[in-house]
């Protein structure tokens, strides 16, 4: 079957293609009726996508199962599970070996690999969670890494279910931060954060009085 007949074939089924001249999708995909494909969207390998579903501008995905009501933005997605109501991008990248949950937000510049992510939780920029294990509803602020490599083994993250995680952490793994504690922004947690406590690790800030600005050296 070639590609026009492929998106013929889709478009008797409801798929609704904005601009069906700038589509390349396998004829292994399975895409539901009222999705949504936007121009330059490439779909392969044994992907599925649901029902009501937009498959944004310049995505990539590579055999996924996505579920209904998905909202995907110029995102790469590959070889993952993605659960009803989530919304994937602008820019976003999901590596193989994900499972995200439902009603999830993977924002702006996330990258994901090798991880479990709960329902309802929020990666919403500038984010890193790689062999990671993430509960409900946690927020991770911007800049958070998950720091999995040691230069020679993968280590696992545990986040339990309402966490918060705050702007620029970094967890070094293997790390457990325990339901419904919290990690200061800036903060490099390398112990396990018991529930409900809130985890500062950063230095202390030093004022210098009397400072003066470096003057340029005239050559």
């Amino acid at each position: 079957m070639n590609r026009k007949e492929i998106i013929e074939n889709l478009k008797a089924k409801g798929v609704i293609f904005q601009d069906e001249n700038n589509a390349y999708i396998d004829e292994t995909v399975t895409i539901g009726e009222g999705t949504v494909v936007e121009p330059n969207v490439r779909i392969r390998g044994n992907t599925v996508i649901g029902k009501n579903c937009v498959v944004g501008f310049c995505s990539d995905i590579v055999d996924c199962e996505i579920a209904d009501d998905v909202n995907i933005k110029h995102s790469v997605l590959t070889e993952s599970k993605i659960g009803a109501g989530t919304t994937v991008g602008p820019f976003c990248y999901v590596r193989p070996k994900c499972v995200v949950g439902e009603n999830v937000k993977l924002g702006d510049f996330v990258e994901i690999k090798n991880a479990n992510i709960g329902d309802g939780t929020k990666l919403s920029h500038l984010t890193y969670v790689g062999d990671a294990d993430v509960g409900k509803k946690i927020n991770f602020g911007c800049g958070t890494v998950v720091v999995n490599y040691d230069g020679k083994n993968k280590h696992r993250t545990v986040i339990e279910d309402g966490a918060f995680i705050g702007c620029n952490t970094n967890l070094v793994a293997p790390v457990r931060v325990g339901e419904n504690a919290f990690t200061a922004a800036g903060s490099t947690i390398t112990d396990d954060v018991p529930a409900e406590n809130l985890a500062i690790a950063r230095a202390r800030q030093v004022n210098k009085s009397g400072w003066e600005r470096p003057k340029k050296i005239e050559k």
